[in-house]
């Protein structure tokens, strides 16, 4: 069904600190025309074999793209979220027609219709032939983008898990054709997709309210794997404010999965759970990002650390054998896996065991680190039990 004609030429490109942003042409067969690409590849892109990454569609490039990057950086340096893929589509003197619908039955115009052929069938096969993605893909838009984003849901098999929209300006009907869409087959998909509405104060009453019915709507549904956020922003200073705090809060929430465990995730997914399930719930979190993100990070040690509790106090630490091989099987060079297993076989008083355990782990720490002296007092108290 999706066919590949895309011509490239490609007009500049320019290398900072290992990140990279290329400006091209992309001529489209579906629209006829040529457009203007700015794709940015974050650092590591061109020299990482291993590494996928995520990548995100911006249409109105020229306005939304730098504050997409700017955020893309900002999170991926605070490890919430993964370096990602950026393509930027230039809509400027276009978009008019780019994004059109029939004010009479809000359905996409011939040529909305054929930009969103254009992504779908040319623009997204090129990039992910071309660079290093990864199976999840974002798409942005805003004011009539906005409506033009939400078509994408009308979808048997989603082309994309996360939808950013802000500031839209909705087509009159927009809800009746959400209901259309039918999202309970989401259920049906092994995936996880988000949407994120961030309305605004400043436009007409019309529109305030047309973003708000959409938001609810949106919200209503009870679709376990469809995660909506709708954020009115009734108190934000300007227009402009909007735009930069909403691109904040949508990453907060699409690369949720991808974040540490935080207190609130704690407090609600992880604190009841028996060690075998919790153990179960922190292999399933990283395998998830390593599937969705192509990120293969391992587990955080605060993410242990984080389970440690449960896997101690909860069924007489007998699964602490359990955490420790999985730890070892991540990181197989840190004292961490060798921790819990010596304290596994402590526990149960096989001190000959444990002493050994606690031996190579102590074995693998740096002298110099601080840390290698408490962790040696493992192997001293477990000499003074034999």
């Amino acid at each position: 069904m999706k066919k590949i004609f895309a011509f490239l030429l490609i007009i500049s490109s320019a290398t900072v600190f290992g990140q990279k942003l290329i400006t091209k042409k992309f001529t489209s067969q579906y629209l006829n025309q040529s457009r203007d690409l700015r794709i940015y590849l974050p650092e590591g892109h061109d020299t990482d074999s291993i590494s996928n990454y995520p990548l995100a569609i911006v249409l109105d490039g020229e306005k939304l793209f730098d504050l997409y990057v700017g955020n893309a950086k900002l999170f991926a340096q605070a490890d919430h979220a993964p370096k990602q893929i950026v393509v930027g589509i230039d809509m400027k003197k276009t978009r008019a027609k780019d994004v059109s619908f029939d004010p009479l039955n809000s359905k996409l115009t011939s040529f909305s219709s054929n930009f969103y052929l254009f992504i779908r069938d040319e623009l997204i096969p090129y990039i992910e032939g071309a660079y290093k993605t990864s199976p999840f893909l974002t798409i942005v838009g805003q004011g009539t983008a906005g409506n033009f984003i939400t078509h994408f849901l009308r979808e048997k098999l989603q082309v994309f898990n996360a939808y950013i929209c802000i500031n839209p300006t909705f087509a009159p009907d927009i809800n009746r054709q959400i209901e259309s869409y039918k999202l309970d087959k989401l259920k049906r998909e092994d995936n996880t997709f988000y949407f994120y509405v961030a309305g605004n104060p400043y436009k007409s009453e019309k529109r305030k309210v047309l973003t708000d019915q959409f938001g609810t709507y949106l919200k209503s549904f009870e679709v376990p794997n469809f995660h909506v956020v709708y954020n009115d922003f009734k108190t934000s200073p300007s227009t402009t404010s909007i735009y930069s705090e909403a691109m904040g809060r949508s990453f907060a929430k699409v690369f949720e999965i991808y974040s540490g465990i935080s207190k609130i995730e704690f407090e609600e997914k992880v604190k009841e759970l028996s060690p075998p399930d919790a153990i179960t719930y922190l292999e399933t979190k990283y395998l998830d990002i390593e599937f969705l993100f192509g990120s293969n990070i391992g587990i955080r040690p605060q993410d242990i650390f984080a389970v440690e509790s449960i896997i101690i106090d909860k069924e007489n630490g007998d699964y602490l054998d359990d955490f420790g091989k999985m730890i070892l099987n991540v990181y197989p060079n840190s004292h961490l896996g060798d921790y819990y297993l010596g304290l596994y076989y402590e526990t149960g008083k096989n001190y000959k065991r444990a002493l050994e355990m606690y031996r190579k782990g102590y074995g693998k720490m740096d002298p110099d680190d601080p840390k290698s002296d408490l962790f040696y007092r493992n192997i001293e108290r477990v000499l003074g039990k034999r």
